[in-house]
């Protein structure tokens, strides 16, 4: 059998999610339900004040627009796919919509590395050089920055996609999985995917290490000029301006490593549960990250606080 006609053997999936678990499936709706829709709320007021308030109108918030809204995509892109799947006892998808939905997660998730990158270096040039810093961040500067996350993020997708896809899937189509995640749907494969775990190793290292590296470099800089501020509110003041940004690379690289880092159970008799599990924070990963990042700048951020203060006010003038 040649490969085109293994292939079309296989016109969808079936996506297990919790199916086999049919007991937590309407808790985890309402809650998985009621995070997105604090992610839609939080991260949308953001991308509303960078917007509409001009004092916010400057790199650091331009980069936090692009997260929110980046973060929406993200989590729109699975989310209510997963929520679909709670309520169908069995749950398909077809060939082209799970090509999509896995270059849409593969997409944002790659870009939000190398933006939180890109945000890493806007708050060392505007900690170790701020008298540069108008000049070095500039509109003509951060923006092709941003674009570049995405165009980058957009690049990888397409590559990873395009090589899952085109293998042939000419037996098991149940991904054990609620959305088409790659790794899921390449152990369906009926072919060799050296190819493919090659290209992830490389766009792994690129996405992943390399950011990570950048980050950390950054942040050792930032502190290391931190601590010559002779003052404990001086110190205080430059610490908090990139704070936030460190809390959520702490949370969204900290929890890929929990994720893929974990040493995995040896006991057959414990791979569901091991596998429940896996599946579990895997959700949790692609909710709550983007839940908390809006919570994180606004709690951390005065200007965020007062700019969203203003903007309820304008809406509900006190009579």
């Amino acid at each position: 059998m040649d490969q085109s006609n293994e292939t079309s053997s296989v016109m969808g999936f079936i996506l297990l999610g919790l199916s086999a678990h049919p007991k937590l499936e309407k808790t985890f709706f309402v809650l998985i339900l009621s995070m997105y829709l604090v992610i839609l709320l939080g991260n949308g007021v953001l991308i509303l004040v960078t917007i509409l308030d001009s004092h916010l109108h400057t790199p650091m918030y331009f980069f936090l627009g692009n997260l929110s809204f980046l973060d929406i995509c993200y989590t729109t892109s699975s989310v209510p796919l997963i929520l679909d799947s709670f309520l169908a006892p069995r749950k398909t998808i077809s060939f082209s919509a799970c090509a999509v939905q896995m270059f849409l997660s593969f997409a944002m998730g790659a870009t939000e590395c190398v933006l939180l990158g890109m945000m890493a270096f806007d708050r060392y040039v505007a900690i170790c050089s701020p008298l540069r810093y108008p000049v070095v961040m500039s509109k003509i500067v951060y923006v092709p920055m941003a674009i570049s996350s995405w165009a980058a993020g957009i690049t990888n997708s397409v590559v990873q996609t395009s090589l899952a896809m085109r293998l042939p899937f000419c037996g098991d189509n149940v991904i054990n999985h609620f959305t088409c995640e790659i790794l899921a749907v390449l152990k369906l494969a009926c072919a060799d995917i050296s190819i493919n775990v090659v290209s992830m190793v490389v766009a792994n290292a690129i996405f992943l290490a390399i950011p990570v590296l950048f980050i950390f470099v950054s942040y050792v800089f930032i502190l290391a000029t931190i601590l010559t501020i002779p003052s404990a509110e001086g110190r205080k003041k430059a610490f908090s301006t990139c704070s936030a940004h460190l809390t959520v690379v702490v949370i969204f690289y900290g929890t890929i490593l929990f994720m893929y880092g974990k040493p995995k159970s040896r006991d057959p008799l414990g791979a569901d549960k091991q596998d429940l599990a896996d599946k579990l924070i895997s959700l949790f990963y692609g909710v709550l990250t983007p839940m908390l990042n809006p919570i994180i700048y606004s709690l951390r951020n005065k200007d965020v606080k007062a700019s969203v203060r203003n903007l309820v006010a304008q809406n509900h003038p006190t009579k």
